[in-house]
């Protein structure tokens, strides 16, 4: 990777040798190789017979549009359990037909449709659903809590506090998760963990096997940032006890393999098997950087290539233009293509994260102080994620800022774990 590229040969040797470091493991692969081999998949099946009780329902009554919404449900979940994009868009489809029927004047078809447009990453299309069901009042806390959702994803603070405030009540689960990923976002994350830790406890006592899977993989990734690794692989196994073809949880469990245990061939096989029931082009991302690692360019470039031969399907839109930017900037010397995907994601999503990929652009393409300028204007003391602020301490180092620079490293050698190996290995660098 740019900038200095006998830095990076360096930094890759030092990489694969560290596999052969001794390190505290805490895998076994006989928790989890029966998910690894699942033949049925109870939630994939039930989403399946369900969409196609609505959808004969619909050839029967095809005017009954409620149908359509139950349809674009089943739809939704078949897409979190396959990774299949055209199950999400068919189902945004769907609601939209709806919401056209109804004249956009039902709260809880526009929240539905809302929750597909997030999904997409079509945050504005999605505010101005909210604010339209915001007006009309029905469940109107329903509506509030989603609103959070948006304007987080829009990097409008402000509003988020306030919606924050309008749902507060600490006996309320959805206001739990959102007081921890707020928490998180400020750089509590002791504060976060112990929110998402009482949201997880209501959920065991209702019982309720999505919400319990849902906050004990948010649980397991919150304890792999603050360092508890071991935790972490437990609550990704909790999740697994309650859906074996949790995808999800498997990924976290191979980046535990590889980026703790130091072991990347047995976390490409757990990855080998996610993507046989799993089409998310997330997982060639992971395989490339695994390749890596282990200096297989072959391996690297054919994932990376199976990557963008699935993303070039349009139905993607701009769910993954945060990698793209990276790739573009890093690996691809493309950087106008990277320019130019970073200010997409700017107009849509005008977050410290967003700027950053302005900013890495800039950096890679040799232009240090455009990149520092927009760091300062945009990212410094706006973010506590940590390949954020990688990006800034390279761009400090780059512009002389050696204290700075420093400062950011030491903060950085906390979150070796989250951030991999190889970045880990380019931090030392610094």
């Amino acid at each position: 990777m740019k900038p200095i590229y006998n830095l990076a040969v360096m930094a890759l040797l030092l990489a694969i040798t560290s596999c052969n470091k001794a390190t505290q493991k805490i895998t076994n692969s006989k928790d989890y190789n029966a998910y690894l081999n699942t033949k049925e998949n109870e939630m994939l099946q039930l989403a399946q017979n369900d969409y196609t009780f609505w959808e004969k329902k619909l050839e029967k009554e095809p005017n009954q549009f409620p149908y359509l919404v139950k349809a674009a449900t089943s739809q939704s979940l078949i897409f979190k359990e396959t990774g299949n994009i055209e199950d999400l868009i068919e189902a945004g489809h769907k609601l939209e037909e709806v919401n056209k029927r109804t004249n956009y004047s039902k709260s809880g078809y526009l929240r539905a449709l809302a929750r597909n447009n997030i999904s997409q990453h079509q945050f504005r299309e999605a505010l101005k659903h909210l604010k339209k069901a915001e007006l009309i009042g029905e469940s109107l806390k329903a509506t509030q809590k989603m609103l959070f959702d948006v304007y987080f994803e829009l990097g409008n603070y402000a509003e988020v506090e306030t919606y924050l405030d309008k749902i507060e009540n600490y006996k309320d689960f959805d206001f739990l998760i959102r007081l921890s990923k707020w928490k998180d976002h400020q750089g509590d994350l002791d504060a976060a963990i112990t929110y998402l830790e009482k949201a997880a406890q209501m959920a065991e006592a209702t019982k309720n096997k999505w919400t319990m899977e849902w906050v004990y993989t948010n649980l397991a990734d919150f304890y792999g940032h603050n360092g508890q690794v071991e935790d972490s692989y437990n609550y990704y196994l909790k999740s697994l006890k309650i859906n074996p073809n949790d995808a999800y949880a498997k990924k976290g469990i191979a980046w535990i393999v590889y980026s703790y245990e130091h072991n990347p061939k047995e976390a490409l096989r757990i990855l080998d098997a996610i993507s046989k029931t799993n089409a998310s082009p997330s997982y060639y991302l992971l395989k490339a950087e695994i390749a890596k690692y282990m200096g297989d360019v072959k391996a690297k470039n054919d994932n990376l290539n199976a990557y963008f031969t699935a993303v070039n399907n349009k139905a993607y839109g701009n769910m993954y233009n945060k990698y793209n930017a990276i790739l573009y900037s890093e690996d691809l010397n493309q950087i106008q293509s990277a320019l130019s995907i970073a200010n997409t994601e700017i107009k849509n999503r005008p977050t410290p994260q967003s700027y950053d990929l302005l900013a890495w652009a800039y950096y890679n393409h040799g232009d240090a102080k455009e990149a520092l300028k927009i760091m300062e204007d945009h990212v410094v003391n706006k973010t506590y994620e940590p390949h954020t602020l990688y990006h800034l301490a390279e761009v400090y180092k780059a512009n002389g800022n050696e204290k700075e620079a420093e400062k950011l490293k030491e903060e950085l050698q906390k979150s070796t774990f989250e951030l991999g190996p190889i970045v880990t290995e380019k931090i030392n660098n610094i």
